[in-house]
């Protein structure tokens, strides 16, 4: 009697955790569960990023004997043979992971987050992602000189794309969910957690809708206590005081963000263009993709053995820099080399972020502007280190494209409030000025190069998330007629293949002035191909409508 009482308090608790888990997988979550699965999701992004950070650290002193704060002194004291030869190691181990579990060779990067939230419904791929992961840490433990926010902002997205699948999430839900693993990665990376909710709104959802902001927040901070569980409550950097008036000093700011918009335009540009540059090299010598990360690390090794400061993320000299213990020629040279280092790093497909590199250069930037304005005037009692703090954040912001969460991170890394004014003037000029040299950031430059249009909004990018052929009238609903003029246009080269999207079929319509195209399947070459149906222009423009009202929907 006893164990039958058992099994029947046994089997009901178990058919209450089952019973809830069936409903959400098949009606999805209520707005109570929503809350709750958003703070699991900050908690295991939280955990994830924290893992990726102290495996970073473990590598490093494993390798070089120090971590980040104090990688480039320790890799000066290492043989010459170690310096050269771990960035080429790690590049060609990189090489190898990302040839055998990607298709194209390439790290998985935030870009591919903003494209996934935009046109894949809040979803990333997941083998690719967890491969670039494991590059990345790789080239940041092994020389590489990029930053860890780029990897651990697609891992969240991972973990968030995987529970979206599993409780088959509708698309906007899933694009919260996304939005929650994001700034919960964020906060946890920076110690961040205000920063890290803007940052997944304002850069990867790209839109501030209330119904999302609850539970990014509720994300957010779950990643940032787990950070600060293991760290404390504790900031990036430590900053002098700030004690004078530095008021009369915006003008100066003012003028920085217009040279740290010089800066991040030519950063961003010169790594497309060695990217471009480096494609043209393999064709030309014929090695193979998984050769090209070892190639980068070699060039790598050869900038470490004379500048050391290149390796890693280089928190050791942007906190020099912050506390004004760099002169100004070698704030300057420091800053070009670590351009040239960045630069053979992504453009060898090595992995990794671009916003910690940025504060680094942003740092050097505004420490070299901040000595010449002094010296020019030495009237006003200017304190180059707040040039420095400013610098860093207008470089970080202008090539991540997100002023407002970058302000945030930076002030948040540091703790100095009082210098926010000066952030802020100088982040605003050189976000504007950038803006208008490239397509709004180096990650929507990086999509427009794959033809990947997200810059000018929803518009530009919604007809290439429907296929032709879920749009199309198949061919048991067309008249013989109709088949025939079909046949037709196909005849004149009149039509689009089964796979297209209506990105391709609008044009189409606008230049032909016709009001259906024929969809075929293409067979294999010299064989004939198959009519299978027709998009006809006005359901093109139903489903266009479509979308633009349910964007503009969840975006209010």
């Amino acid at each position: 009697m006893l164990l039958d009482r058992v099994k029947k308090v046994v089997t009901g608790l178990l058919d209450s955790i089952r019973v809830p888990l069936i409903a959400l997988r098949h009606s999805g979550p209520g707005q109570l569960q929503f809350w709750i699965i958003a703070l699991f999701i900050g908690i295991a992004a939280g955990f994830a990023t924290l893992g990726f950070r102290l495996a970073i650290t473990w590598l490093q002193t494993q390798l070089y004997g120090e971590s980040d704060v104090q990688l480039a002194s320790a890799a000066s004291e290492l043989p010459w043979y170690l310096v050269m030869g771990l960035p080429i190691f790690g590049g060609l181990l990189v090489g190898l992971i990302l040839h055998r579990f990607t298709p194209d060779g390439r790290a998985r990067t935030v870009a591919h987050v903003i494209e996934g939230a935009a046109i894949h419904d809040g979803k990333v791929e997941g083998r690719a992602g967890l491969a670039s992961t494991f590059a990345s840490l790789i080239t940041l433990s092994t020389g590489g000189s990029t930053g860890r926010e780029g990897p651990v902002v697609h891992l969240g997205a991972m973990i968030s794309s995987k529970i979206s699948r599993w409780i088959k999430a509708d698309a906007v839900t899933a694009r919260d969910l996304m939005g929650c693993a994001v700034a919960a990665a964020v906060a946890a990376s920076f110690n961040a957690p205000l920063a890290g909710a803007l940052f997944a709104m304002e850069v990867v959802l790209r839109h501030y809708a209330v119904h999302a902001l609850a539970p990014i927040l509720i994300a957010s901070v779950a990643g940032s206590v787990v950070s600060r569980l293991y760290f404390g409550n504790i900031t990036e950097f430590v900053l002098p005081v700030h004690t004078q008036e530095f008021y009369i000093e915006l003008p100066a700011f003012v003028l920085l963000g217009a040279v740290c918009a010089v800066v991040a335009v030519s950063l961003i540009r010169a790594i497309f263009w060695a990217e471009d540059f480096g494609d043209r090299v393999q064709a030309k010598l014929g090695f193979p993709n998984w050769l090209r990360p070892a190639f980068a690390g070699a060039l790598l090794g050869v900038i470490a053995l004379q500048f050391p400061h290149i390796i890693g993320v280089g928190y050791e000299t942007t906190s020099n820099a912050l506390s004004g213990e760099l002169l100004l020629g070698t704030a300057v040279v420091f800053a070009c080399i670590k351009a040239i280092a960045v630069v053979v790093t992504l453009a060898g497909r090595m992995g990794g972020g671009v916003f910690s590199p940025s504060l680094m250069m942003g740092a050097l930037t505004g420490l070299a502007f901040g000595a010449v304005a002094v010296s020019i005037f030495p009237s006003v009692e200017g304190d180059e280190t707040l040039y420095a703090l400013a610098g860093m954040g207008a470089v970080a912001a202008a090539v991540l494209g997100a002023p407002i969460s970058t302000t945030l991170i930076v002030i948040e890394l540091t703790g100095d409030w009082q210098a926010g004014l000066a952030v802020m003037v100088a982040v605003s000029i050189a976000t504007a000025l950038t803006s208008k040299m490239v397509h709004r950031s180096f990650f929507l430059t990086q999509l427009e190069r794959r033809d990947v249009h997200l810059a000018d909004g929803p518009h530009s990018y919604l007809l290439s998330k429907y296929a032709v052929e879920v749009v199309m009238r198949g061919r048991d609903r067309l008249k013989e007629s109709t088949q025939r003029k079909l046949w037709k246009m196909i005849e004149q080269g009149h039509y689009l293949d089964l796979s297209a999207t209506l990105e391709t079929a609008m044009p189409m319509f606008e230049q032909g002035a016709i009001k259906r195209l024929p969809i075929v399947r293409l067979g294999l070459e010299g064989a004939a191909p198959e009519l299978c149906g027709a998009v006809y222009y006005v359901d093109a423009l139903r489903t266009y409508s479509q979308a633009l009202s349910d964007t503009s929907k969840e975006e209010h």
